[in-house]
């Protein structure tokens, strides 16, 4: 699975190269566009929350990149990860109140999964990597 543009670390000049991360800012577009259907009472509720971990996601790629430090790299593409495992929980929760259907929950928890597995492949990646940046 290409975890980088062309699958190459030495051709990373920025984070912005990386897949996940651009995966993860689509991602953030499509949690805005789908609460933004939410009830209205929820605005300030799972809404927020929801829309907060899915900016973590990209922001922690980023600014793990910008460290230039393998070990804190790591720690920022973990923090990722737990806001990403913190909004899949979310987005069942907004399944299960019926805020939204499975014909939308779908496709958002398989972007999701699909971003899991880039950011794990990434951190097994450099882990197993010299150097990283």
């Amino acid at each position: 699975m290409d975890l980088l543009k062309n699958d190459r670390v030495d051709k990373i000049r920025t984070y912005r190269d990386l897949i996940v991360w651009r995966k993860s800012m689509d991602f953030v577009a499509s949690v805005y566009k789908l609460t933004s259907i939410f009830p209205p009472n929820e605005l300030y509720g799972l809404s927020i929350q929801m829309r907060k971990c899915a900016v973590s996601i990209p922001s922690n790629i980023a600014e793990g990149y910008g460290r230039h430090s393998t070990q804190d790299y790591i720690r920022f593409l973990n923090i990722a990860m737990g806001s990403l495992y913190e909004i899949q929980t979310q987005i069942e929760i907004s399944f299960n109140l019926q805020f939204i259907s499975e014909v939308l929950y779908m496709p958002l928890y398989e972007k999701s999964r699909q971003i899991e597995i880039l950011l794990r492949s990434l951190i097994e990646k450099i882990k197993s990597s010299k150097s990283i940046i």
